[in-house]
């Protein structure tokens, strides 16, 4: 089985766009070509028209949609490439899971669509769709962007070539993205058996890389459209950083399927498979693979491993790598494992310098000594990456970096270690990541500002002004926060919330009983947080009135860590 990147450039290849790219990367591409591929009659799949398909049924009553990508042009695009082929109405929108729903209002600006149209999908879209815009969206774009190769070059040696599940995170044919989110109008627990626009359809609750994923099988064609078996071998840790996917719980989603016993299987992503046999053998390596990760995982946590033994010690053997949906085009096995690990046991592995170990800068400095200080690790670093020891000139790189009095020239040394590991890779994830990195520590393009709490103008039109908020209790400085116990009311428009400041945390409120109030509308709440907005000018000018403890007020919002509030 292929490992997480190569020891030597043997399998390095150069695309006539100049990228550098190990070769079962670059023949990802091929597994998801664009086409607008006809599954059988009646079904059709887009694909490559962003990072996911977009599936059309025709049912009875018209057409049912699933899934409508990452922009209102995007589905526009689709919609004009179904309407090559038929015009028959949009009588349902489903939504397989929250990650591709931002296209759904250019169904209802096309003519042809019944009304009132339906919109079916789990009961968590609309609150996972809120939990990402808000509380932790800085990790979350800083990751995207990482991982899906948002600052990287279209050509050259740095180039994108593809990542993974599609060639973008967004096509970049569309020249504007709108976001078209409607919200689901049907919602679905644990199971469904409905009949939508005449045709029948069951319905199954299953977890995959988000837990509001439904599968669904239509039994009078023998179809089944879901988000449970990928163009490569499942993503059980995201590079750019996501809740825990359990295997325990994905597995059963792949085990409905292979119950279903479809003709045909049409995923969110890549290709779709057709033939009863032909599927039941690929889900089934499928969902042995998602087995055999836990299973071994668990089996070298119970001798004794550490999560770094386990990572190296245990690989799929290569009876998965027979095609692409087990192999490692997306991310890597090694990861999975030590995500597995942690989602079962934590982060202490029973590795005894990680009891306690040093304060990072502190630490870097004593092996740098330890090793004869910076110049001899330099050269160490240099040595190893010649001598394609990838790992440990990368290790001893950062050591550089990371400690005090890193140089331009150690920047420079880690960037040259992480171009290699991206160029040997198949990996889509990790050639993406890796090149952003070196591209950041190069100066080429740098990552600084992802670093910072941006409220896009997405999330503040499409969250609502309590849960804004609310929000802000994680970007409170507690240094800044010793010494407060005070209750503040937001009154904006409408709505009424608080935030009751005390202990250095800033805790949610209904804002009943607050000492202090705040009142401003929802246009000025969104110009402080994320329109460049400043609080100062804003309560010169009246747009902001308090009442209470004015001083009070000003130190709570100069103990958020905004740039509005601060200014």
């Amino acid at each position: 089985m292929t490992r997480s990147f190569d020891t030597n450039d043997q399998n390095v290849v150069t695309t006539p766009g100049g990228q550098r790219v190990h070769k079962d990367h670059l023949a990802q591409s091929d597994v998801i070509k664009a086409q607008f591929d006809e599954v059988r009659s009646g079904v059709w799949c887009l694909i490559g028209n962003g990072l996911s398909n977009q599936t059309f049924i025709q049912a009875p009553e018209g057409i049912i949609a699933i899934d409508t990508g990452e922009s209102e042009e995007e589905m526009t695009e689709a919609l004009r490439r179904l309407r090559e082929i038929t015009d028959a109405p949009i009588a349902a929108v489903i939504y397989s899971h929250f990650h591709y729903v931002e296209g759904t209002t250019a169904v209802f600006k096309e003519a042809n669509h019944v009304t009132p149209l339906p919109i079916y999908g789990h009961e968590k879209i609309g609150y996972n769709k809120s939990r990402i815009g808000a509380e932790i969206a800085p990790a979350y774009v800083r990751g995207i962007v990482e991982q899906f190769a948002i600052a990287m070059p279209a050509d050259g040696p740095d180039g994108t070539v593809n990542v993974g599940l599609g060639f973008w995170f967004r096509n970049p044919a569309f020249q504007t993205v709108t976001a078209g989110y409607l919200p689901v109008t049907h919602p679905i627990g644990e199971s469904a058996s409905l009949t939508i626009a005449g045709l029948r359809v069951e319905m199954k609750h299953s977890p995959s890389d988000c837990d509001d994923s439904i599968n669904m099988y239509f039994p009078e064609i023998a179809t089944c459209v879901h988000n449970s078996v990928w163009p490569t071998v499942f993503n059980v840790y995201a590079i750019r950083g996501e809740e825990y996917r359990d295997p325990r719980v994905l597995i059963p989603g792949v085990d409905n399927i292979i119950n279903w016993a479809p003709e045909y299987m049409v995923a969110t992503h890549g290709p779709a498979l057709s033939g009863k046999a032909n599927i039941l053998e690929k889900a089934t390596r499928y969902r042995d693979s998602l087995q055999f990760m836990w299973d071994q995982t668990v089996r070298a946590m119970n001798k004794g491993w550490t999560m770094d033994e386990i990572a190296s010690g245990v690989t799929l053997p290569a009876l998965y790598d027979e095609d692409y949906l087990t192999s490692e085009r997306y991310g890597v096995v090694e990861h999975h494992l030590r995500q597995i690990y942690i989602g079962l046991r934590g982060w202490f592995d029973g590795d005894e310098s990680k009891l306690f170990p040093l304060e990072p800068l502190e630490r870097h400095s004593k092996l740098i000594d330890g090793f004869g200080g910076r110049a001899e690790v330099a050269k160490q670093s240099q040595d190893a990456l010649a001598k394609n020891d990838i790992r440990w000139a990368t290790e001893l790189a950062t050591w550089l970096v990371r400690s005090e009095g890193a140089t331009t020239s150690d920047k420079e040394l880690l960037a040259a270690c992480l171009r290699v590991i991206a160029q040997r890779t198949p990996a889509a994830n990790i050639r993406n990541w890796a090149i952003t990195r070196a591209r950041h520590l190069d100066g080429s393009s740098s990552m600084e500002h992802f670093n910072n709490h941006n409220f896009w103008s997405n999330t503040l039109e499409t969250t609502s002004s309590t849960d804004l908020v609310h929000t802000l209790r994680v970007l409170l400085e507690p240094s800044k926060a010793e010494g407060i116990n005070h209750h503040v009311a937001f009154h904006v428009g409408a709505e009424i919330c608080g935030l009751h400041v005390r202990n250095c945390v800033a805790v949610p409120t209904d804002g009943s009983g607050a000492q202090s109030v705040v009142t401003m509308s929802q246009k000025t709440l969104h110009a402080v947080m994320g329109r460049g907005g400043s609080w100062s000018s804003l309560a010169a000018d009246g747009s902001i009135a308090l009442s209470g403890d004015a001083a009070m007020i000003d130190r709570i919002r100069l103990a958020i860590d905004n740039a509005g509030f601060a200014s």
